[in-house]
């Protein structure tokens, strides 16, 4: 994570609405001449501050996450994030 945070200037979309994120800010990092995408989501804590997760997105995930964060971030992340929670093994598990 702190690798992808020093390697790119992040987009934040900030959920001052939601009950569980904070917000989710999304990377592009090049290495050796080939863009990966990630999402670090802050979830909520239950009296202050946020947890940071780290997943590895498609390139349109920033896309269809920032169409729909505002009408719901909960409902957008489990839709256009949460799928690729995988993906580098370090994500929540809310199963």
């Amino acid at each position: 994570m702190d690798f992808v945070k020093s390697e790119s200037y992040g987009t934040t979309y900030t959920s001052y609405n939601s009950d569980a994120i904070s917000k989710v800010t999304f990377y592009d990092v090049t290495v050796d001449y080939q863009t990966y995408y990630f999402a670090i989501v802050c979830f909520k804590k239950e009296y202050y501050g946020c947890s940071e997760y780290i997943y590895q997105v498609a390139s349109n995930t920033k896309m269809y996450y920032s169409m729909n964060y505002l009408n719901s971030a909960g409902k957008a992340f489990w839709e256009y994030i949460q799928p690729y929670n995988k993906n580098l093994g370090c994500a929540p598990n809310f199963d």
